[in-house]
């Protein structure tokens, strides 16, 4: 199985922390399934090292290097079909990350590993 994973699931993912369900965890581990990060969630996460609120201990390139290499995850290229998904979006969601993660989901029709249930009233299959 194919999954994208929003922002929240890479970084909890990566740092092993138990914010992350043990259902998610046991998806993203599997080794038969491909497993996805949006570069949405590089600015993501960027802005919020800028503003203290996520801390690192190491590099920013050096974290998401290790991160996605390291657990062998594919970065989705951002596509204009993506933007183009995202264009005609409804507003429930307002978080624009969120929204790009949201729209490449639609348009690759795969399902994203999320906490976040603003994410249900989308065509978005969301695993926790």
């Amino acid at each position: 199985m194919k999954l994208l994973l929003d922002t929240h699931s890479f970084l909890w993912f990566v740092t092993n922390d138990p914010l992350l369900s043990s259902r998610a965890r046991t998806l993203i581990s599997d080794p038969e399934n491909d497993v996805f990060v949006s570069p949405a969630s590089y600015p993501e996460i960027a802005i919020k090292v800028s503003i203290g609120k996520y801390p690192m201990t190491v590099p920013f390139e050096k974290f998401f290097s290790e991160g996605l290499e390291g657990n062998e995850f594919g970065v989705l290229p951002i596509e204009i079909r993506h933007a183009a998904t995202l264009a005609s979006l409804p507003m429930h969601h307002k978080d624009p990350f969120d929204r790009i993660i949201i729209s490449q989901a639609i348009a690759e029709q795969l399902p994203v590993i999320s906490a976040d249930s603003a994410f249900d009233p989308y065509s978005v299959s969301r695993l926790w």
